[in-house]
């Protein structure tokens, strides 16, 4: 199957494009929600999470303190490094075992860090980048998740670069003017991905 890799930095509009693909009928695999099915009571990544940073990331009731965690690896790279040993080989699996279960021209795959990390460029044969001004970023995020401006620059400050991200693009989505903009950007790429994925492999 044709796979496109989704990404962009925190606040970009990440999972606005994918729902407006999805309206298209193009199954969406959604790391971040992969991550998160891991990390549930029973899920395959908690105990090993647990083991590693210890019941300060945890709540009494069992359950993973998102919040506790995300304040560890963002003020300290080694437990950042840490955390995404535990969790990326795990979600890969998950998202190359859905894949195998999908039907249809192609399949988009949302990989918040795909520019940080290198454990899918065997898988995608696109790049999708969405793209936006860091401020921007700033400011949906702080009106979204309630964080304090402080907060989101730091998450900014490990992710990839704005040029970074761009330079590893195949494609280019620019969410910054409205919701009609973006929904013809997405059009267009949808039917350029259709071409190209009746197109035979090289």
């Amino acid at each position: 199957m044709f796979t496109v890799g989704l990404t962009g930095g925190i606040g970009s509009g990440k999972s606005t494009v994918a729902d407006l693909f999805a309206a298209f009928g193009v199954p969406v695999i959604d790391t971040d929600v992969v991550a998160r099915e891991l990390t549930v009571p029973g899920g395959a990544a908690l105990d090993a999470i647990r083991a590693a940073f210890g019941e300060s990331v945890m709540q009494m009731d069992g359950t993973l303190d998102r919040a506790a965690l995300r304040r560890r690896v963002f003020s300290d790279a080694a437990a950042r490094h840490q955390l995404e040993a535990i969790l990326h080989p795990r979600i890969r699996q998950v998202v190359v075992q859905t894949l195998a279960t999908l039907t249809g021209p192609y399949a988009l795959i949302v990989i918040p860090l795909l520019v940080e990390t290198s454990g899918y460029r065997d898988v995608l044969n696109r790049v999708l980048v969405v793209d936006c001004p860091e401020d921007l970023q700033v400011a949906r995020v702080m009106a979204r998740n309630g964080l304090a401006q402080g907060e989101v620059e730091a998450i900014l400050a490990v992710q990839a670069g704005r040029t970074e991200r761009l330079a590893a693009a195949d494609d280019v989505i620019l969410n910054a003017a409205s919701p009609e903009a973006l929904r013809t950007q997405v059009a267009t790429l949808h039917r350029r991905y259709l071409a190209l994925s009746t197109m035979p492999s090289s």
